[in-house]
């Protein structure tokens, strides 16, 4: 469990501080900004920066396996390689997605279904946050190379600087701090971009340092055809998965947002509270990912299978705490974030009644996010890929049309009844979702094929 526990403790950190600029955000949003449009907003551009380093799971996700296997096995000159032919690979993809972004952006973020007028407050902050793209990828990539060495405490202190001046260069240009202009709504946005600069900046730094033995020679940088295959053998299902996660997580988001800005305000603010509890979670996984890869690299399958086992009940374990917190604090939590109860009464009271669904959700979640870390730090990338599109496609989507509205339309005529409870409804076919896929994860680990997978 040692090993397990070195690992979690800065990445719970750093996902504690990235927490924070969520909270940061949504806070100005519910207290300096009126009505629930910018609250409304304010959700849909986080799943938006959410789906962006989606994009970058296929290099992401290779060079943590890749790198992890090579440390492992002693093999520095070869995990080298590994972090400069991922980073080439992250490379193309940002050239690639800044091109679709420009030509099909406004008309995507017009399809999730927000009202006019948060639409517009999102495309604003898109708009200045989408350049600074480039450093997102160095930073999604470049974290997850660290990760794979196990260098933790280096995306703690590069995450640190991103998430801290994130945070308060959006208050200060958000609130006009320290004499700053007052932004409003575009202070956040300005904030972002420059957290994200600033990081990369601190990441490109700790690959450099000799120390690490992470720093790629002029020689690593050419394409080379047989590390590009294996790069794309591991990344490209996660890459699938991640996309498409967040393509139905994106669907999902606009079934909600066309119950209108309360319903969509509720579940900006319920998801923001519900982060918390992907504190352990993110922790954790990447623990699995990072142990699973490099005892595999050493040729220990059983220390490999243990670890991700250890991590994924210390983790059930802290989630299930958090949930029952969810259940005793949730008024109070959805209050904090609109002003006080009294301000926004809707918006907090379907928030708190949002998260005490998901509570009961959190054990299953727990599984399905630290299992599915230790399958891909493995290179068992497929078998995520198949839990969580199943999942997302045959349970949720579907499951949260039909909760959420009155009727839907058949295609040969006529309609269907559902039983219209709303965001509720969405909510209950989320929370449905997370205990069916946790629980396949956790059949699909309890069997050996996973841990004897070649990359």
């Amino acid at each position: 469990m040692r090993p397990v526990l070195l690992l979690v403790w800065p990445v719970l950190l750093e996902q504690l501080l990235a927490l924070t600029v969520g909270f940061t955000d949504k806070w100005l949003a519910g207290n300096l900004l009126e009505g629930p449009a910018p609250l409304a907003a304010v959700g849909l551009v986080a799943y938006c920066l959410g789906f962006l380093p989606a994009l970058f799971a296929i290099p992401g996700v290779a060079a943590t396996a890749l790198v992890a296997r090579s440390v492992g096995a002693g093999d520095m000159p070869a995990a080298r390689r590994a972090a400069a032919q991922t980073l080439l690979v992250g490379t193309g993809l940002t050239a690639v997605v800044l091109a679709a972004t420009a030509v099909a952006g406004p008309r995507l973020i017009a399809l999730l279904g927000l009202p006019d007028g948060s639409t517009a407050l999102a495309g604003r902050y898109l708009a200045i946050v989408l350049p600074a793209l480039p450093a997102m990828m160095v930073i999604h990539v470049g974290m997850a190379v660290l990760r794979g060495a196990g260098a933790m405490w280096a995306g703690l202190v590069a995450m640190s600087v991103v998430n801290l001046v994130n945070a308060g260069a959006s208050f200060a240009l958000a609130a006009g701090f320290l004499g700053l202009p007052r932004l409003g709504w575009e202070g956040l946005a300005w904030g972002t971009a420059i957290g994200y600069v600033l990081g990369a900046c601190c990441v490109v730094g700790f690959l450099a340092r000799p120390a690490l033995g992470l720093r790629p020679g002029r020689s690593d940088w050419r394409p080379d055809r047989a590390w590009l295959g294996r790069i794309l053998t591991v990344g490209v299902p996660a890459g699938v998965d991640a996309v498409a996660n967040a393509i139905c997580h994106l669907s999902f988001l606009s079934i909600v947002n066309r119950l209108g800005d309360v319903a969509a305000a509720a579940h900006s603010v319920a998801i923001t509270i519900e982060s918390l509890a992907f504190l352990p979670g993110s922790a954790f996984m990447v623990a699995a990912a990072t142990l699973a890869g490099q005892y595999l690299g050493a040729g220990d399958e059983r220390r490999a299978r243990r670890s991700v086992w250890q991590a994924a009940l210390a983790c059930l374990a802290l989630m299930a705490a958090a949930g029952l917190v969810f259940l005793a604090s949730a008024d109070t939590l959805a209050g904090w974030f609109v002003g006080g109860r009294s301000r926004q009464p809707e918006v907090a009271a379907l928030a708190a009644t949002l998260v005490r669904i998901v509570a009961f959700a959190q054990p299953p979640l727990a599984l399905l996010m630290v299992l599915s870390g230790g399958l891909r730090g493995a290179g068992a990338t497929r078998l995520p890929l198949m839990v969580n599109f199943l999942g997302l496609i045959l349970v949720r989507l579907p499951l949260a049309v039909l909760l959420s509205r009155d009727s839907l339309p058949l295609p040969g005529g006529g309609r269907l009844p559902g039983l219209g409870l709303a965001a509720v409804g969405a909510w209950y076919a989320m929370a449905a979702d997370l205990t069916v896929r946790g629980l396949a994860m956790l059949v699909i680990f309890r069997r050996p094929g996973w841990s004897r997978v070649r990359v």
